[in-house]
């Protein structure tokens, strides 16, 4: 992983946070984007090696342009994109304002749709790279308290089947990661700790996915599916 670039979404806490140290452990440039500076930096404080800051709302395309062309700018590629930035507002469908629905589809959904459209063209001009796509299960079933939630997802997933076979026979991979509740502070408000404490870790699934993700000849991984031990 030495100088590879690795950019990671919502990298604040939580999976992206996971992600961020197992890669700057193993040598890479880890690029820390998010909304909140202070937790970016927080997190940078607890890496090992080089790593930038980058505040970023995935929801607005001028804005992730910004900061990918700063990025491609400084470090003059990117080598890995985990679109993991996401948000979750969970209610019956008749009692979610307009302001939740916006948040989600526009967050999870289009924000994923952003990103992955500015780096595919660092990509496609350096002729590698892997997008990897946070999707959940709420991408795969439908769940009670949370149709916009599963919407959003459901729409990610689409979006990655669709890139998957739009780069069919080119050099950048496209992953999809649908997987049960972790044990991070996007649950907080949600669920209790008791509930929280059963979840799965970051650590772990960050662990899972990386390996899944390992460039291997003749083989191709295009999602996994994690599910909590019930």
């Amino acid at each position: 992983m030495k100088n590879r670039v690795i950019v990671i979404t919502g990298a604040g806490s939580g999976l992206g946070a996971s992600l961020a140290k197992k890669y700057s452990e193993m040598g890479a440039h880890v690029c820390l984007l998010g909304r909140t500076e202070n937790k970016l930096k927080e997190i940078g404080k607890q890496l090992p090696n080089n790593y930038s800051i980058h505040t970023i709302d995935v929801s607005k395309l001028n804005d992730v342009k910004r900061v990918f062309d700063t990025i491609v700018h400084t470090y003059g590629q990117i080598d890995i994109l985990f679109n993991n930035a996401g948000v979750g507002i969970f209610n019956l469908a008749e009692e979610l304002d307009e302001e939740a629905i916006h948040s989600m589809i526009d967050i999870n959904l289009k924000g994923t749709i952003f990103c992955s459209g500015e780096v595919l063209k660092q990509m496609k001009k350096q002729n590698s790279g892997t997008i990897v796509n946070i999707v959940s299960t709420a991408g795969l079933i439908g769940k009670a308290t949370e149709s916009v939630y599963c919407a959003s997802k459901f729409g990610v997933k689409g979006f990655t089947e669709s890139l998957v076979i739009e780069l069919t026979g080119t050099p950048i991979s496209v992953f999809a990661a649908y997987m049960g509740g972790m044990n991070t502070d996007f649950w907080t408000g949600i669920f209790d700790e008791n509930k929280t404490s059963k979840m799965m870790n970051p650590d772990d699934i960050a662990e899972i996915i990386m390996e899944n993700i390992k460039p291997r000849k003749n083989i191709a991984i295009p999602e996994i599916i994690i599910k909590n031990i019930k």
